[in-house]
């Protein structure tokens, strides 16, 4: 079951957090910040792939500092950088879109590591942002 299309935008939230990790892995890539590589697109993408984008540019060092302390055995920069910037959106979304369903959040973000990156990685976003989860949205 998929979330139902976001006001304001064509296309859906799945195709924004696809978009969003595009850019944030670019953004990684060039070693810029996320910030910049919005401003530099010839056409702003969608409101809510902007709002992911800028708002784990702006939120940087605290999900970081989350993901490490949840991570166990897994330096965030030693990940492979498509699985932190999986994380990286997981968590921001857990903590500043508590408009967003949990379950939402952790199933695109792992549909999103095992079409990016590997099985494992899904089963690893699974268990870090479950993890997350239940001490951030407790029941």
């Amino acid at each position: 079951m998929s979330e139902p299309p976001y006001r304001g935008g064509v296309g859906s939230r799945r195709e924004a957090r696809e978009r969003a990790l595009e850019l944030l892995y670019e953004a990684e890539s060039k070693g810029q910040p996320p910030a910049v590589v919005l401003q530099a697109l010839p056409v702003p993408p969608e409101a809510f792939t902007a709002e992911l984008v800028r708002g784990v540019g702006d939120h940087l060092a605290e999900l970081d500092e989350v993901i490490a302390s949840y991570a166990r055995g897994w330096a965030v920069a030693r990940m492979p950088a498509l699985d932190r910037a999986v994380l990286r959106l997981g968590v921001f979304e857990l903590l500043h879109r508590p408009d967003v369903p949990t379950g939402a959040v952790i199933s695109e973000a792992v549909e999103l590591a095992k079409r990016f990156s590997t099985e494992e990685s899904g089963r690893f976003v699974n268990g870090v942002l479950a993890t997350i989860a239940a001490d951030a949205r407790p029941a």
